[in-house]
């Protein structure tokens, strides 16, 4: 029995203690996202009511998005300075009060300047802070932890908007999203206060020798500790590997955003009936929910650099299947591909900007990588403008694929580049 499940305690064997409540904290903190899933779901009802037309309501996620590129760099700084914790429980704060704003909106741009700071506060709940909490906490099973606190968003997009919408039924949506105000303040925020800390210094992986799992033939990659080699955000923008985690990214959200926005049109294009289509659209969110859990596990067992190509290589292959022809099948493949490589796509980024240039200062890194979600949302508008010109989305779709395949291409150039900036002063010699 033993020999049975001593392998499965060393798979999770720093999540335990004030490390498990962090990661608890974490997950809570990210079921926040789930705020932004409501609006699609709600937008019959707003629209109703309001009398907006649907590029006027849809038209809000640009100066959203916006905002939370903007802010991403400025969080990730605060994170490094003034502690993650700090700045998640100041975010979750402003949600809550800008849900119990939400309820008065009685003009298009109130609505627009809302969901400008909604993008602020769902920015202070997201990947960056939480990421940078988890990374001082836990070590060998990070990409396990951050697979677990990533998948928060999925489950609540699963529990709360249909909650949402049932609300919004038998009352009416501004009752709805009043009642989220009151859930922040009420559930996420007296957990976050209790659960959440930051840790006293930054933790790393334990040498080969201290695990006794450094052997290749268990597959554990070693995880180097935080110290000073760890380049900071001047550092890391003078590298070639910031830069091709810069491409990869737009290029991710650049497909990632036209497909959210665009899916369910495409597949009833094809004859797909609308029900049909939103259960193949469901299904590639709740996808998320295991494949963060499965990457981050297999994370831990391999490196993040494998880890990377593979959720890349499968992003690549659900783009090219949108360019064969349409039959049950493939959509089906498609769905599997794309929910388990967009979901992911979470995980291994903390963990490929560790491996590149350390955990110190992850926070500000992956906030400047965050930058790109601004260009990322061309994305939407460019699909639709092919769909509008010429009728079909094939050229999107082709232009979608190729971006996809020379950023995974592009991904086999990165390296560790704390070796290389040691290095340079012996080269230099």
């Amino acid at each position: 029995m033993h020999r049975i499940l001593a392998p499965l305690q060393r798979i999770a064997d720093d999540i335990r203690g004030r490390a498990a409540l962090v990661v608890l904290g974490c997950l809570l903190a990210q079921m926040g996202l789930a705020y932004g899933y409501v609006f699609p779901a709600l937008a019959k009802d707003i629209l109703g009511e309001m009398g907006w037309t649907r590029s006027e309501f849809s038209f809000a996620r640009l100066p959203q998005l916006a905002t939370m590129a903007a802010a991403s760099p400025v969080v990730g700084f605060l994170a490094l300075r003034y502690g993650a914790r700090r700045v998640i429980l100041a975010a979750i704060t402003l949600l809550g009060g800008v849900f119990l704003v939400f309820p008065e909106v009685n003009s298009l741009y109130q609505y627009y300047a809302l969901m400008m700071v909604t993008g602020l506060a769902l920015t202070g709940v997201g990947d960056i802070t939480v990421g940078h909490m988890v990374s001082q906490w836990v070590a060998r099973s990070r990409g396990l932890a951050l697979g677990i606190v990533y998948a928060g968003s999925n489950i609540a997009g699963v529990l709360l908007v249909p909650a949402v919408v049932g609300l919004a039924q038998q009352t009416n949506w501004r009752t709805a999203l009043l009642a989220l105000g009151i859930c922040a303040f009420g559930l996420f925020l007296p957990a976050g206060a209790f659960l959440l800390r930051d840790a006293p210094a930054p933790v790393g992986a334990r040498s080969s020798d201290q695990t006794g799992m450094g052997n290749e033939g268990e597959g554990m990659t070693s995880r180097r500790l935080a110290g000073d080699a760890d380049l900071n955000l001047r550092a890391a923008l003078r590298t070639r590997s910031f830069w091709i985690l810069f491409f990869s990214l737009f290029t991710f959200f650049f497909y990632f955003l036209a497909l959210l926005e665009h899916m369910v049109l495409y597949f009833t294009d094809q004859g797909v009936e609308r029900s049909d289509a939103v259960r193949l659209y469901a299904s590639a969110i709740g996808l998320g929910i295991w494949s963060k859990i499965g990457l981050g596990l297999l994370a831990d067992r391999i490196h993040e650099k494998k880890s990377m190509l593979l959720d890349y290589a499968v992003l690549a292959l659900s783009s090219l299947l949108l360019l064969a022809d349409p039959t049950s099948w493939l959509l089906w493949i498609f769905v599997a591909s794309f929910g388990f490589a967009y979901a992911a796509r979470d995980v291994v980024y903390p963990l490929i900007v560790s491996d590149c240039f350390g955990s110190r200062y992850l926070a500000p890194i992956y906030g400047a990588l965050m930058v790109t979600l601004v260009l990322g949302a061309t994305g939407p508008l460019f699909a639709a403008a092919v769909h509008d010109h010429s009728g079909s989305y094939q050229l999107a779709f082709r232009v979608f694929a190729g971006l996809n395949l020379v950023a995974f291409i592009a991904l086999l150039f990165l390296r560790d580049e704390r070796d290389a900036s040691d290095a340079a002063p012996a080269n230099a010699a």
